[in-house]
């Protein structure tokens, strides 16, 4: 395998404070832990050495602070773009917790009449497109070099799902792309020759959210010609 000339990163957002368990998706006011902000300087400690010469955020709160601290090592001012914000939710605002699950809610269930689509929320399609959109001109503005975008787990997800051909119904639970976690694709030109996955900051996350491993299946993906 050839030396990829630009790589970018989708760093999914460090763990938020939201002892209610709602569903934030695009709502103003939910900031980091005190564990994400500690998840965050894991990330700048890890990959502050690397060649990354453009720092692309979400404009919500959490990932403009997850993108801080490694931005500040790097010298470099995150853009923030809108591009790459958490995807719409029907179900934003409402709470998952134990014993107050908004799925058990029959008034939500003709949202869940399409789970390709998804019709509970923002097609993948779009999500897609607007993603693809973000990691092209990051690549461009970072040619030759490393581009990071700091985004949400849906998006990095279904756009990972999109890089490598496959089908966007997926078991939410099973998705490959923990908190600070990086998705990273490797370009030769414009071309996309390689998907990588790692988890700077994993030995972080709590025993109680950590999920079962994956399988070979899972591992860093070389993209057919």
């Amino acid at each position: 395998m050839s030396t990829p000339d630009t790589v970018v990163h989708l760093l999914r957002h460090g763990e938020v404070h939201n002892p209610q368990g709602v569903l934030y998706g695009r709502r103003d006011g939910f900031h980091l832990s005190e564990l994400g902000h500690k998840m965050a300087q894991r990330v700048a400690d890890v990959a502050g050495d690397r060649d990354i010469t453009y720092i692309v955020s979400s404009p919500l709160e959490r990932a403009q602070e997850t993108a801080a601290p490694l931005a500040a090592r790097l010298g470099l001012t995150p853009t923030l773009d809108e591009r790459v914000i958490e995807s719409r939710n029907h179900f934003e605002g409402r709470r998952f917790a134990k014993g107050d699950n908004a799925l058990r809610d029959p008034r939500t269930w003709l949202w869940l009449y399409n789970p390709l689509k998804p019709s509970w929320g923002e097609p993948y399609k779009e999500i897609v497109a607007r993603m693809m959109a973000a990691v092209d001109d990051a690549r461009l503005a970072a040619q030759g070099h490393e581009a990071l975008i700091v985004s949400h787990q849906l998006p990095i997800w279904t756009t990972r799902l999109h890089a490598e051909h496959r089908s966007f119904l997926h078991d939410p639970r099973k998705r490959q792309c923990t908190l600070c976690s990086m998705t990273s694709f490797h370009f030769e030109g414009d071309r996309l020759t390689q998907v990588s996955y790692s988890e700077p900051a994993g030995d972080l996350i709590p025993a109680k959210d950590r999920k079962a491993p994956f399988s070979a299946g899972d591992a860093p993906e070389q993209l057919k010609p």
